[in-house]
């Protein structure tokens, strides 16, 4: 495949406002509470949509609500977004997700609209699945897919809050929830159950973005606050159900990350590019400009980024564009590859590890230790015990199996100082 000019990645078109990105609920937060994270409240008045309200006075402004089956069908949703979700939604609902997911799985590899609302589909199959169990969270997780980047289970979350009204019982069931489906503490389902809380505390609250955070810094360790908060982060800069977060800037594609005061900037700036493509028109030069803007210290979480959405533009297989969009990073080429690797991971699990192995093969030898760590990042969820860490490493990646495995291990810090988020 012939390389292009160093320009011409920021100039292709990307499919609308459908980045792989989660959603999920929330609650409300005191004045006080919302200084702790921010020093000042931040409004938007950019954009054509509409504001969410977030929790005002206390009260809940939820910007989703349950999954309602209708006479949907998909022989009549003609590539429309929107109908696709609701058709898929109303087969899980009536035939089951198994027979909902074996269908996706064959519409996905032969239509392209599919493929490009993959994530917000399988996010409805999900939500759809967990109405049709009338809230069992086990059963629901169980027969789940991790295919297009685990949507599945955020769809479950996205709908788990639905008719709480109150800050408290937010946080007692929100406590509850990943433990009561029996998952294994910092697991593959692990992280994307408390990742999807993340995203349920921001809908339910109508994107009140500090009381999500203060949410999620009640649920436990450090590695449960940064999973949580990832999911925060990512919800905030997506738009899925016609409204837009407060705590966005047209002028500022930074924007919250830059706040004084605010104390979750890693997530913040892991998850900052999406938005400024949004905004620039899926310019990744301009990205990287913006990304290395933010200083060293950030830069290197902006970077990560970067290339989880280059992955995502890549649709998840184009190899050579991902590198072409990591050499616009230039000096932290290295962390735009760890970023993607890790997404590759996510994307599919198992196999998406096997993929991300095979992409690393691919970039220059220098920067392998790095890529090679971002899917030491799933392996560490993935496998059990440290041993079995060590031993899937060797088995990818032979040469650079002390990057893999130190990542790995890292990634299941109950202190989450080093994890992904």
């Amino acid at each position: 495949m012939a390389r292009t000019t160093p320009t011409s990645p920021s100039t292709r078109s990307r499919p609308g406002l459908r980045r792989v990105i989660p959603a999920v609920l929330l609650a409300p937060v005191l004045v006080g509470v919302a200084l702790a994270y921010f020093a000042v409240s931040g409004q938007s008045s950019g954009g054509g949509q509409q504001v969410a309200q977030g929790a005002v006075g206390g009260v809940f402004h939820p910007v989703a609500g349950n999954f309602t089956p209708d006479a949907t069908t998909l022989a009549g949703c003609a590539g429309q977004y929107s109908c696709l979700e609701q058709a898929f939604g109303n087969l899980a609902f009536r035939q089951g997700p198994k027979r909902a997911l074996a269908v996706f799985d064959a519409r996905l590899a032969r239509d392209r609209n599919v493929e490009r609302d993959c994530h917000r589909i399988v996010h409805t199959i999900g939500s759809a699945t967990f109405a049709r169990f009338h809230g069992n969270i086990a059963r629901t997780f169980a027969q789940g897919s991790s295919v297009c980047a685990s949507g599945y289970y955020h769809g479950i979350l996205e709908r788990a809050f639905v008719g709480i009204t109150t800050k408290a019982r937010l946080a007692e069931v929100a406590r509850s929830l990943c433990v009561s489906a029996g998952i294994r503490r910092r697991s593959f389902l692990d992280y994307q159950c408390r990742h999807g809380l993340g995203h349920g505390f921001m809908i339910q609250t109508g994107y009140d973005l500090p009381m999500a955070l203060s949410l999620c810094h009640g649920l436990g360790t450090g590695w449960d606050e940064i999973t949580c908060t990832s999911g925060a982060f990512m919800e905030n800069v997506s738009t899925r159900f016609g409204f837009r977060s407060s705590w966005l800037k047209d002028d500022a594609p930074l924007y919250p990350c830059t706040r004084p005061g605010l104390l979750d900037r890693r997530s913040c700036y892991v998850r900052a590019t999406t938005w400024m493509l949004e905004l620039n028109g899926n310019d990744f030069a301009k990205a990287a400009g913006v990304c290395k803007s933010a200083g060293p210290r950030w830069a290197t979480f902006c970077f990560r980024g970067y290339g989880r959405d280059a992955v995502v533009d890549s649709r998840y297989r184009d190899m050579a564009r991902v590198r072409e969009l990591c050499d616009l990073s230039r000096g932290y080429r290295g962390e735009c590859y760890y970023g993607a690797a890790r997404t590759f991971s996510d994307g599919s699990a198992v196999d998406g590890v096997r993929l991300a192995a095979r992409f690393c093969t691919t970039v220059p030898v220098p920067d392998r230790p790095s890529c090679v760590a971002g899917y030491g990042i799933v392996v560490g969820l993935l496998q059990p015990t440290d041993a079995s860490r060590r031993a899937a490493c060797a088995r990818l990646a032979a040469a650079e199996v002390a990057a893999c495995s130190r990542a790995a291990i890292a990634e299941v810090d109950p202190s989450g100082r080093h994890s992904w988020g």
